[in-house]
């Protein structure tokens, strides 16, 4: 049995685990009450990948500049939020070196929720967008699965009334 806290489902960085396996009371996890904003793509050409987000899926360019001579930090991201999902060119230079394993379509899919799956896919298969899967019904809702050039994967989810959680 999985327990969560969170005070907000939709955005919220939630601490999980597994009762079963805790060797001490679970009242000793602290959850972190932080409002996740932005996720790394990475991507093989960024101007290529932001004319897709912008034009294709339909998100708005967020940030767009050069930290140095040879780094540029580019986000979209959905109109009204604050999330960002940054596009990490293959071979930017990384001082860390924490990108360097990193590539493109090797993430899980990301979930973005939508009032009508159906219409969202419609919209977005007229602009150009490749579906891997046309919207299907769940007990819980309806969802399709489209993934952008360099094969990363985005679930376009809607949540019906009556599931209950």
């Amino acid at each position: 049995m999985i327990q969560a806290c969170a005070r907000e489902i939709r955005s919220t960085v939630v601490c999980a685990f597994d009762v079963n396996s805790v060797k001490f009371p679970p009242r000793h996890y602290v959850c972190v009450d932080a409002i996740v904003t932005g996720v790394s793509l990475a991507v093989r050409n960024q101007d290529k990948a932001l004319e897709y987000y912008t034009s294709k899926v339909g998100f708005e360019k967020k940030t767009d500049h050069y930290v140095s001579s040879s780094y540029r930090y580019v986000a979209v991201g959905p109109k009204g939020q604050d999330l960002e999902l940054a596009l990490w060119q293959l071979g930017t230079p990384d001082p860390r070196g924490w990108s360097h394993e990193w590539r493109p379509g090797s993430n899980p899919p990301i979930t973005l929720r939508v009032d009508d799956c159906r219409k969202t896919f419609e919209e977005m298969k007229a602009r150009g967008v490749q579906f891997k899967q046309a919207p299907e019904e769940y007990f819980w809702g309806i969802s399709a699965m489209f993934s952008d050039p360099d094969g990363n994967a985005f679930w376009i989810v809607q949540h019906t009334a009556k599931a209950s959680w």
